[in-house]
């Protein structure tokens, strides 16, 4: 699940690397050697620079933008078959918003990974999705 927002999804007292190891953990036993190498090539699928300094970096040491890319990082790391990406964008501005959704589409192509987006701006629909329900009042109104 990709949220909102980068800031609060991240434990601010673990580095980048601790939580993208705990990820890569949680689907099976694995060296830590091994799991540091998964973890690298993670950030660098989503366009990380420099991703072995990086792995050592806190949090509030990256950009909302980089957080972001990190958050999508762990999100795909365990090769899931859909992510919900719940508002992925609010907290970005708009020329990391569009790199960050190019991203996604990306690892979308390269992946066949199915991307739930939860949003209310309808350019990010009409530009990543190709299917769209529209709610209201907690049920389905519309699909298209």
């Amino acid at each position: 699940m990709i949220l909102q927002d980068p800031q609060t999804s991240l434990n601010p007292v673990f580095t980048i690397g601790n939580q993208l190891i705990e990820a890569l953990g949680a689907r099976g036993k694995r060296g830590r050697k091994e799991m540091v190498a998964q973890a690298m090539e993670g950030l660098r699928n989503v366009k990380v620079a420099a991703p072995e300094r990086r792995l050592e970096d806190y949090p509030h040491q990256m950009s909302g933008g980089m957080k972001q890319r990190v958050i999508g990082a762990i999100a795909v790391s365990a090769s899931p078959k859909i992510i919900i990406a719940d508002e992925p964008t609010t907290a970005l501005d708009v020329t990391i918003q569009l790199q960050y959704l190019r991203l996604l589409k990306e690892i979308q192509a390269e992946t066949g990974l199915a991307i739930i987006f939860i949003t209310h701006d309808f350019g990010i629909v009409a530009r990543m999705c190709d299917r769209v329900a529209v709610m209201y009042a907690g049920r389905k109104s519309r699909t298209g």
